[in-house]
């Protein structure tokens, strides 16, 4: 075979010239995908108060409704706990919590499981089995079309009031012990049920633990790692044993009301429930014709170090998470015109959140940047509280109002 003839400079020059501009698309792409816009293009919810969706979220809200009520009877005895007595041992000094009001009904044979392994499933196995049916409906995608396919889930989990409500004695244990409270085995129920092969995982990073599902969810959408992602958390509280540690440390209202900002909070209260979102690249949501409800253009995530003490937060580093979501987001503190807040109603969060939010968004002019707390509200859902949170905020933008701040008397 006889060699072709060299090379012109001319044609090495276009040559490479080509080959840059190739180089150059890939890497444009690359910084698009890995800061492309996220839909929500679905939620789903249940939450103290009766909400079963957005729409009841959304009156609830309105209305300032406060869901914060007396600790149910069938949780556990709790005059056998409740002593107004700050710090006394075994006891708790609140009645106040929020709670759903139908926690155990379960339709096991719709979704496959056996009376007998449904008894043994932590209720926030069930819970979240249902919500995320119900988000992937309200996002138009009927859940069995979705097998086979690379969709990821993504739970915040961090409770162990089953274990301590449930398994006292060997005799407790059954064949579906394992399976019925492991907290990976949140994620994975709906995977199994739906036949879904993208990422799967719990997530425990206590409050943040269902906004960092959310974050996780969104980077691996954009790594291509999964097509279409539920992302949430969800918290039950079944056992006096959470509650009588935290009134041993006084990080409980003694009230039973979670005032946020308020020079009259005194601690937070504890609620339960269970929120999903149905996430999409923005690209793919706008293509299939989804319903887009909001849309998350970035997020950070950091851990507060040494602090004043290991459950203190560090305003720091909160100012320095802020700071890097707005880059990640590609937007300046100026354009944020609400801030759903943690605001957990602790005198000492609140006034180091307060000023990490001023020092980042405050400003001497311009439009002003309102606060919301949805935990005077529906308490503080701990694992689910976050995404309280976000549906919150994607249902105001959906509605183009802010609702008030629930300012409760009790």
């Amino acid at each position: 075979m006889t060699p072709g003839p060299d090379l012109t400079a001319a044609e090495t020059l276009k040559r490479a010239y080509l080959t840059m501009e190739r180089l150059q698309s890939q890497v444009a792409e690359y910084e698009r995908t890995r800061s492309e816009p996220i839909a929500i293009v679905g939620t789903g919810c249940r939450l103290p108060g009766g909400v079963t969706d957005t729409a009841s979220y959304w009156r609830m809200l309105a209305e300032g409704t406060d869901a914060v009520g007396e600790i149910p009877a069938g949780r556990w005895d709790h005059e056998a706990f409740y002593d107004e007595e700050a710090g006394k041992p075994g006891k708790i000094y609140t009645r106040s919590g929020a709670f759903l009001d139908d926690l155990e009904h379960f339709d096991h044979d719709f979704f496959g499981i056996s009376q007998r392994e449904a008894v043994a499933m932590d209720p926030a196995q069930r819970l979240s089995l249902q919500v995320c049916w119900e988000a992937l409906e309200n996002a138009g995608h009927a859940p069995s079309e979705l097998a086979g396919s690379r969709t990821g889930v993504f739970l915040g989990a961090a409770s162990w009031d089953y274990i301590t409500a449930r398994l006292r004695h060997p005799d407790d244990i059954s064949a579906y012990t394992s399976s019925g409270a492991a907290m990976s085995f949140i994620p994975a129920r709906i995977a199994y049920l739906l036949d879904l092969r993208g990422p799967n995982l719990a997530v425990d990073s206590a409050c943040s633990a269902s906004l960092l599902a959310v974050h996780q969810a969104c980077q691996s959408l954009r790594l291509g790692e999964c097509d279409t992602a539920l992302a949430g958390g969800v918290n039950v509280v079944l056992s006096p044993m959470l509650m009588i540690s935290q009134s041993q440390f006084g990080s409980v209202s003694r009230q039973g009301r979670a005032r946020t900002f308020s020079d009259s909070a005194d601690g937070y209260v504890r609620g339960e429930g269970c929120g999903v979102v149905v996430l999409k690249r923005l690209s793919d949501a706008l293509r299939d014709k989804d319903r887009v409800l909001a849309v998350v253009r970035g997020g950070a995530v950091n851990q507060d170090g040494r602090s004043a003490g290991i459950t203190a937060p560090n305003g720091a580093a909160q100012r320095d998470v802020f700071q890097r979501a707005l880059d990640a987001a590609g937007v300046t503190a100026d354009q944020v015109g609400y801030i759903e807040t943690h605001g957990t109603g602790t005198r000492l969060g609140d006034p180091i959140e307060a000023d990490a939010l001023a020092d980042v968004y405050g400003r001497d002019h311009g439009s002003p940047v309102y606060l919301g707390a949805v935990k005077t509200n529906i308490g503080h859902l701990e694992a689910a509280a976050g995404i309280a949170g976000l549906i919150k905020a994607a249902v105001c933008l959906d509605r183009g109002e802010i609702p008030r701040t629930c300012i409760s008397t009790g």
